[in-house]
């Protein structure tokens, strides 16, 4: 088993879709990274910061689930980081009617001493200059550095995201910012220019149409699991990197066929997230249900066909 440091934000949500409307919710992509990464039997750490305003019950949750929280900086006198979105009838856009930095605004990551020297460090969406803050506390080099990052970074940041990229292992994002960080419309053409950046690995995720694995000349894809209803797509792509991270953090084999499973797991999760508002399918989710939808993506994509 190996050490997993999670850095990125733990916040407030507040979500708004055709089924519905929350108030203020347990959200931020750590959460989500750190709840998704629970499935596994993992040795987890977040590193992150909230307010005063940040109920007890929601650290406690973490920590039932098995997320050190030692590098949850609390600034008493502070806002927690929040965000407020409402999605379209199609639910793959969405406009952001509110984001509040709070204490994220002059957020230092600390990460605790006995993680220091973790195998695999999953950077969540954060300001570059946090992400490589994160890199420069470690140790000793990670055995997988995995960045995610957003659009927004590309557009203020492009200078400090090139410094984190090149100093990864693998990068996650999804088609359309792909496409924003190389200028390419391909995603095979676009996947080889991020290499050419620095990491060995690229998967771009594609919402409900799945996610690409790309190595070198290798390329694999897994579908998303085609689901009835989806309630609240708030997360999903960070459950997505969650189950990615802790699988790999769970067996300790980084090679490209294992990545392969880690995909596959990181869909899986992500479709139980989208099923309920914020966490909350997360935080009830059992392991029989994981294995029982595990099957049905098996039972998706594999075929028996005779070649001449």
């Amino acid at each position: 088993m190996s050490k997993l440091v999670i850095v990125g934000t733990v916040a407030f949500d507040a979500i708004e879709t055709p089924f519905g409307k929350t108030d203020k919710i347990l959200g931020g992509a750590a959460t989500y990274i750190g709840l998704s990464a629970a499935n596994f039997n993992v040795d987890q750490a977040a590193v992150s910061v909230v307010g005063g305003d940040f109920p007890q019950e929601y650290l406690d949750l973490l920590k039932d689930r098995n997320v050190n929280i030692e590098g949850i900086e609390i600034v008493k006198d502070g806002k927690t980081f929040f965000w407020s979105g409402k999605y379209h009838n199609d639910m793959n856009s969405r406009d952001t009617l509110a984001t509040e930095l709070n204490v994220l605004e002059h957020f230092n990551p600390v990460v605790p001493q006995n993680y220091r020297d973790a195998e695999i460090v999953m950077l969540g969406n954060l300001h570059p200059l946090v992400q490589l803050g994160v890199l420069d506390q470690m140790t000793k080099k990670p055995k997988l550095a995995i960045l995610d990052t957003m659009n927004f970074w590309m557009d203020i940041a492009l200078d400090d995201l090139h410094k984190v990229i090149k100093r990864v292992d693998v990068i996650t994002i999804n088609d359309e910012e792909a496409r924003q960080l190389t200028g390419e419309y391909s995603l095979v053409v676009a996947a080889r220019k991020i290499h050419e950046m620095g990491p060995k690995y690229v998967v771009i995720k594609k919402g409900e149409h799945g996610a690409l694995l790309f190595h070198n000349d290798h390329m694999f894809y897994a579908p998303a699991l085609p689901l009835e209803e989806v309630f609240d797509p708030t997360g999903a792509g960070d459950t997505f990197a969650g189950g990615f991270a802790g699988y790999l953090a769970s067996t300790g084999d980084i090679s490209f066929e294992n990545m392969k499973n880690a995909v596959i797991y990181g869909s899986t999760l992500a479709s139980f997230c989208v099923e309920k508002f914020g966490t909350e399918r997360m935080v009830s989710l059992k392991e029989d249900e994981v294995n029982i939808r595990l099957q049905a993506f098996k039972n998706l994509t594999q075929f028996d066909i005779d070649l001449k």
